[in-house]
């Protein structure tokens, strides 16, 4: 039993590692650092609610709230949905829309809207349940005119419930983007971002789960030359299936 112990902790350390929870250091003045928190929620249903003949249908709704500047300023919020289709019990794929208002501090108002296919892939093991989801953005852009900048992003995503208490979960994900292509708005191509998030969740029950933690957002340069930004970040997130 403690042996098995030592290898989860050996994934677990290994993985958070993988993602890069622990950022690399960089100088002072070549980084921008400040504090806040993101609020969400996420539900998803089958459509058979709608339609019997519909249960491999699937509906997906978020919303979001983010505060950066210490705490002082909300700066973006974003709405999410998306129908989708259940391949198996472990793959949907998913054709989304995402709208995702943002005022930053010292920044013009900028209202991005994206269109996205998406697909995820839910892999049980005895350690926990991994997670993948990789989804593939056109956004549209304020200033872009009527250049797309394409972005894909993959997520990793671990859940190791404990045996002490199943309904309480250690939580850990990765999500890094890349842009494709160079625009106006967008920035050039190349390494956009990274999110890491490590922290714990509960199990209400089928329906409902609640997860808190810390996330590193890291953003690089739009142009790739000057001050990068790094936020820490309080996050929480109800999860409902509906």
């Amino acid at each position: 039993m403690h042996k098995q112990k030592f290898k989860v902790l050996i994934l677990i350390l290994s993985f958070i590692n993988f993602c890069g929870i622990t950022s690399p250091v960089k100088a002072d003045d070549d980084l921008l650092q400040d504090a806040g928190s993101w609020l969400q929620v996420v539900g998803e249903s089958s459509l058979k609610f709608v339609d019997p003949r519909l249960e491999k249908g699937r509906i997906w709704i978020e919303g979001q709230s983010r505060f950066n500047d210490n705490w002082d300023h909300w700066y973006q919020g974003m709405v999410r949905t998306a129908v989708g289709y259940s391949l198996s019990d472990r793959a949907t794929i998913w054709a989304g829309y995402t709208w995702l208002p943002t005022q930053n501090i010292g920044k013009a108002y900028n209202s991005q809207q994206d269109v996205w296919p998406a697909f995820r892939y839910v892999l049980p093991t005895e350690y926990g349940t991994f997670m993948f989801r990789t989804m593939i953005e056109a956004n549209f852009l304020n200033g872009n005119g009527n250049d797309v900048r394409i972005r894909p992003r993959q997520m990793i995503r671990f859940m190791h419930p404990f045996e002490f208490e199943p309904r309480l979960s250690l939580i850990t994900w990765d999500e890094f983007f890349i842009k494709t292509n160079s625009t106006p708005s967008g920035g050039k191509s190349g390494f956009d971002q990274n999110r890491a998030f490590a922290g714990l969740g509960w199990t209400f029950n089928k329906n409902f789960r609640f997860e808190a933690g810390y996330l590193n957002q890291y953003i690089e340069n739009p142009i790739h030359s000057g001050t990068n930004t790094m936020h820490h970040l309080i996050m929480g997130s109800l999860f409902i299936n509906f």
